[in-house]
């Protein structure tokens, strides 16, 4: 009996420290004004029509059609910020060069899946959004750069009055934020890392502590965006239960996930057909 009694203590102990693992900060954003809008995976992209992912007409297209969007933003060499998912140039522009070896300029000399859109600024794409729709801002961190690329992004962020909040999968750009910029809007990212293949760079070890989000204790994210196919999730559950912490749904591509994520309480992040039937 007494051997039974230490089990379940121990077992007790265990659990208590995995639900404060999973601690999120609370009452800091507006969200139902977040939930006004559905966001435009990268912008709203259609290739048929010519207009590529992460491109100017991509987020002016959204803008003018009353969505919010997701963008990513890449730190390149001369400090300035790229707005693209990848961090090679092969898929989007057919260049064998990576964007954190590139400056502003050099940009100039890549466009995006054949067309004559380049890869723009994050502050060429802000001042679309200004007054229109918020925006949820990806730092894609590269080569240990997870705190000056949180930094960069902040320093423009500021110069616009544009409602934003921003995620990365990378918890070191949350921990800067967390330490140095606690009035940013933060989310963590994630999704089942082990079901997926990505990031097999890490070790598995780390892949499950960041599919089940436990190093939440070190970030303090407001919302947690989550793949949406994976959002069964034991430990996203108990943040939106015990924590009542924001859930953003990416990436949905059929108005029944949308319905599905909507009723859910979800920021929709939408790819590949219009909300709005």
């Amino acid at each position: 009996m007494k051997a039974v009694i230490i089990i379940l203590i121990v077992l007790l102990v265990l659990f208590l420290l995995y639900i404060l693992c999973l601690r999120c900060r609370r009452g800091k954003a507006d969200w139902a004004h977040f939930r006004k809008w559905r966001y435009a995976h990268r912008g709203f992209h259609d290739r048929e029509k010519g207009i590529p992912e992460n491109s100017l007409a991509a987020f002016k297209r959204a803008a003018s059609n009353g969505f919010g969007a997701e963008l990513d933003v890449h730190l390149m060499k001369d400090g300035r910020l790229a707005v693209i998912h990848d961090a090679s140039l092969l898929r989007t522009a057919g260049a064998d060069v990576y964007i954190e070896d590139l400056t502003a300029g050099e940009l100039e000399n890549y466009r995006l899946e054949g067309t004559e859109q380049r890869i723009p600024l994050l502050e060429e794409v802000l001042p679309l959004f200004v007054g229109r729709a918020p925006l949820i801002v990806e730092l894609k961190a590269e080569r240990g750069n997870a705190a000056a690329l949180a930094a960069a992004t902040c320093a423009v962020l500021d110069k616009y009055k544009v409602d934003c909040c921003v995620e990365s999968f990378d918890p070191r750009c949350l921990m800067w934020l967390w330490q140095n910029k606690p009035d940013v809007i933060r989310g963590q990212l994630s999704e089942n890392f082990t079901a997926h293949g990505d990031a097999q760079h890490l070790p598995g070890g780390i892949r499950w502590i960041l599919t089940n989000l436990l190093l939440n204790v070190r970030t303090r994210p407001d919302f947690i965006a989550y793949r949406f196919s994976d959002r069964d999730n034991l430990s996203l559950r108990l943040c939106r239960s015990l924590y009542g912490v924001q859930e953003a749904s990416w990436t949905i591509r059929s108005k029944a996930d949308m319905d599905a994520a909507e009723a859910a309480g979800s920021l929709v992040i939408f790819e590949n057909f219009d909300p709005r039937g």
